[in-house]
């Protein structure tokens, strides 16, 4: 029988477990609510140093000690940093979770943060940032989330760039993770062949050393969408294309809405985009919607990866499909959209790893698991009145931002494209009243 289980330590660590008996293996990790969004202005790139520099030595163990120890038992380590939180995770056999955990908190407890270490990791983060700047795709959404949200540590690409990375030192690395790595901000989850009490048992001995939550806890700035365009003309074979729109934050009630209305324009190969924009007319080989939730703001989405000279029939259908999206949407959509998402929800509680992490964000976000039925009983109130209410005032009641990279001579401008929302919300109008 699976079990979800939560403690909340003296220390204001929070311990979650599931069991899966059926498994042999363990999925766990620790999730920490700090990203890159926690950085000062001054501080760019540092999260992303901290989870790399977290691996390259601790007072127990060498760089190649942390690797060979937890490979030699056949497991993996890895990390990810985002935005708004940073995951350090593992996955081995049941009888290897004493190593794992006791790796785990060797590097986010004792990491030392040795000078020739950190010259190297900075490299290869250079390396990294090369290597993004090469990929149009991850170039495009960058600036794509820089315009949204302008002047803003929201808004600034992860990585960092090549000299804030250099600049950093390991006193700076330490002061980060002292603000931001606090007992109150950490989540340990794990799922599989697992028993509560001893991983317990395991974790409090083991991060007892984590520091509590400080005095006076870092302030984040609130986000400020403010939309507007960026367009790099590249000699590329194809243009990368980003449509967006301020969308709806994790709590707020049109989240799940905004959630079902990606999937319905461009979830799948179902999708209204992908049928029109790619099947009926053949304007480019990719084309989906997407709806990224923060803690206090959102982004609507629609990318396409076309030739330049499709730009001047792709964009006006793009923004057609937003349009009808505001005047009639079919329960049938609605249906598969739910199908949808209730398919991967219970597909990634078939895998510890997709199990793990899901937890760890409901934790972060709700501050407790949230069972399956009651998120399906979320999307079960919503509506065709609400989805068509919801897409008219995200695509027409807020400033659209533009992303665009490679070949863009036949890519119109912005206020092109604004007017184009002006006369389609005035089309809605009157057909709303006629």
């Amino acid at each position: 029988m699976i079990k979800v289980e939560c403690t909340r330590l003296p220390s204001g660590l929070t311990v979650v477990t599931e069991r899966m008996p059926h498994l042999e293996s363990v999925a766990l990790g620790v999730w920490i609510k700090s990203g890159s969004r926690n950085e000062t202005v001054n501080e760019h790139g540092i999260a992303h140093l901290l989870e790399h520099m977290a691996f390259k030595g601790t007072k127990r163990r060498s760089a190649r000690q942390i690797a060979e120890e937890i490979e030699n038992v056949g497991g993996e380590v890895n990390a990810a940093t985002s935005t708004e939180t940073t995951s350090y995770y593992a996955r081995v056999l049941k009888d290897h979770v004493p190593l794992a955990i006791n790796i785990l908190a060797d590097i986010l407890t004792e990491s030392h943060f040795e000078a020739d270490e950190l010259r190297r990791e900075k490299q290869v983060i250079l390396q990294e940032i090369g290597a993004a700047d090469d990929t149009p795709d991850d170039v495009v959404f960058d600036r794509f989330a820089e315009t949204a949200y302008r002047g803003q540590t929201i808004g600034r690409p992860i990585l960092g760039t090549p000299e804030t990375v250099m600049s950093f030192s390991a006193d700076q690395i330490r002061q980060y993770l002292g603000r931001n790595y606090t007992t109150d901000r950490t989540f340990i989850v794990a799922a599989g062949a697992v028993d509560h009490d001893t991983i317990l048992r395991q974790v409090e001995e083991r991060f007892a050393s984590l520091p509590a939550e400080p005095a006076s806890a870092p302030v984040i700035e609130t986000a400020r969408y403010t939309g507007g365009d960026s367009r790099e003309s590249r000699d590329l074979m194809d243009a990368q294309v980003l449509l967006g729109f301020e969308g709806r934050a994790y709590h707020a009630r049109d989240f799940y809405c905004s959630q079902i209305l990606a999937n319905i324009l461009g979830g799948g190969m179902s999708s209204r985009l992908f049928q029109e924009v790619r099947e009926h007319r053949g304007l480019c080989y990719s084309v989906y919607a997407f709806h990224w939730g923060f803690s206090d703001t959102g982004i609507f989405g629609v990318h396409a990866a076309t030739g330049g000279e499709n730009l001047p029939e792709l964009m006006p259908v793009i923004v057609e499909e937003l349009r009808k999206s505001s005047l009639s949407i079919e329960q049938q959509e609605i249906e598969r959209a739910r199908a949808q998402i209730r398919a991967q929800l219970l597909m990634g509680q078939e895998s510890p790893a997709a199990r793990a992490g899901q937890i760890a964000r409901q934790m972060m976000l709700y501050g407790r698991p949230i069972p399956n039925e009651e998120l399906m009983e979320r999307l079960s109130g919503i509506t065709i009145e609400r989805l068509t209410d919801l897409a008219g005032r995200l695509f027409f009641d807020t400033v659209p931002t533009l992303s665009a990279i490679g070949p863009l001579e036949h890519l119109a401008p912005l206020n092109d494209i604004l007017s184009s929302l002006t006369t389609t919300k005035a089309d809605a109008i009157r057909a709303a009243a006629s």
